[in-house]
């Protein structure tokens, strides 16, 4: 079922008119500005940004001989105090699904210092002193992409969950108990539908109660995306084409959407936009750099788009989230490819990967940071703005934000009727102004934090910035 439009920001007069559809029920959900979900109005040169990713430079080398130019397909896992790393190692081009192809691991304690284990498992290239957990099983370490199984109850061995095959196997199930030996959950194909050519991506949805998996599909010309459920991982629904809001259809060539840690209902896409025949450097600079020759016709970046469940994604930003380096490294085929799975590697910073330096002997995969929960965020500059709902309501005793301000900057808030009329004591003359760079502040009134008294009662929230941005809020207890 496709979900309704949203709203778009737009002027309007004093008295804000109301949707027949009701308030957006929020709870204590934490929101992030990614979209315009929660947005009536921007204004005062008040702006829906972009983040620019951090570039924290290289993770991990691909320099194993069972590694090398053409590994791709990364998956990074928090599982404990503990941060798992999955990709493909192929010294090589070659057909997809080759019996060159092996699944890697590396481990990390920080998701910044990363190690590859010698798990003897396989003997790969004549040695068993290796990384490798999956090997001799074509085609399924083309693009073997592994989950955790957060529910409770889960069976031991199959706390680790993944999903792999081509067009010609069907995606497979596969399930383990460590994250290093590997079994075929069933004989045949789970999931027959579909491409199956790049990274089928699964998870374990708590916002719709079910096991997804995001996959690629060719449709219109164009490379797409659908999306199955299941509730077992074994038996999956017909798929879904994906729809992007009416935005131009544009070369996805991996998807990487994933639950956001931090708003689990909330599905993150940071995937990997490709430009087929779009060439940027030379014969000579390709030559220079030693990319093979068939992998410098074309260039790719990576684009951010998000969820909330359902067959739709939503494109707010068309431009590029991860955009190419500099140097003719950075604009070859296929590289810029996110990584599965965005995770938080410091009490103020998340990261994701990203694999670089394709089908050339210095490929690796990189890592950027960001602030948490910071992929996009309202800006105003130092003449100031306003940002107002939609009508909402929401759970909880403060109204915590992800902010920052500068030295002259600050945020108030101001707690409105759905007609747009100030609530006595919050209104924008009560609000203290909140000034500073913090992950949680709570905002405040001349009568303190407490909002309960307006738990469940339909509000608009009216946001005052001055050379301030806003990423996120959260009614709190």
């Amino acid at each position: 079922m496709l979900l309704p439009s949203l709203a778009k920001a737009g002027a309007g007069a004093t008295v804000l008119p109301t949707s027949d559809e009701g308030p957006i029920t929020i709870g204590s959900r934490r929101e992030l500005f990614v979209d315009r979900f929660l947005i009536d109005r921007l204004d005062g040169g008040v702006s829906l940004d972009l983040e620019r990713p951090r570039d924290e430079g290289i993770a991990l080398p691909f320099d194993r001989p069972w590694e090398g130019a053409f590994c791709g397909y990364a998956t990074v896992l928090k599982d404990g105090d503990r941060y798992r790393l999955y990709y493909r190692g192929l010294p090589q081009a070659g057909a997809d699904g080759s019996a060159v192809e092996v699944t890697c691991t590396a481990e990390s304690p920080d998701g910044l210092r990363w190690e590859k284990p010698e798990l003897g498992l396989f003997e790969v290239d004549g040695t068993r002193a290796n990384n490798v957990v999956l090997a001799d099983m074509p085609p399924f370490s083309h693009n073997f992409c592994p989950m955790i199984d957060p529910r409770p109850g889960v069976p031991a061995d199959e706390r680790y969950k993944a999903l792999a095959g081509t067009r010609q196997t069907g995606l497979c199930a596969f399930a383990s108990a460590d994250g290093y030996r590997w079994r075929r959950l069933d004989d045949g194909p789970a999931i027959t539908a579909g491409a199956f050519d790049s990274q089928n991506v699964p998870f374990w949805s708590e916002h719709e109660g079910k096991f997804l998996c995001y996959f690629r599909i060719f449709a219109d010309g164009y490379r797409q995306v659908a999306r199955t459920s299941s509730d077992d991982f074994l038996h999956w629904s017909e798929p879904e084409r994906m729809t992007f809001g009416g935005a131009p259809l544009e070369h996805l060539y991996t998807n990487q959407t994933s639950p956001y840690v931090r708003a689990p209902h909330l599905y993150i896409a940071i995937a990997a936009r490709f430009m087929p025949g779009r060439r940027v450097i030379s014969p000579e600079q390709a030559e220079a750099i030693g990319v093979d020759p068939s992998y410098f016709g074309d260039c790719s970046d990576a684009v951010l788009l998000s969820s909330r469940g359902g067959s739709s994604y939503d494109r707010t930003f068309m431009e590029g989230f991860l955009v190419p380096g500099i140097g003719p490294e950075n604009w070859v085929s296929r590289t810029n490819y996110p990584a599965l799975n965005v995770v938080q590697t410091g009490p103020h910073e998340m990261s994701f990967y990203a694999n670089q330096n394709y089908g050339q002997p210095t490929s690796h995969l990189r890592r950027y940071s960001l602030r948490l929960d910071g992929f996009a965020r309202v800006r105003a500059g130092y003449g100031g703005g306003e940002l107002i709902t939609h009508p909402i309501t929401f759970s909880g005793r403060r109204l915590s934000l992800n902010f920052e301000t500068s030295a002259a900057g600050a945020i108030r808030v101001e707690i409105q009727e759905p007609d747009g009329r100030p609530i006595p004591g919050f209104s924008l003359a009560d609000a203290v102004e909140t000034i500073g760079n913090e992950i949680d502040r709570a905002a405040s009134w001349a009568g303190g934090e407490d909002v309960s008294a307006l738990a469940g009662r339909p509000v608009r929230l009216r946001f005052s910035l001055k050379d301030a941005s806003l990423y996120a809020m959260q009614f709190i207890a």
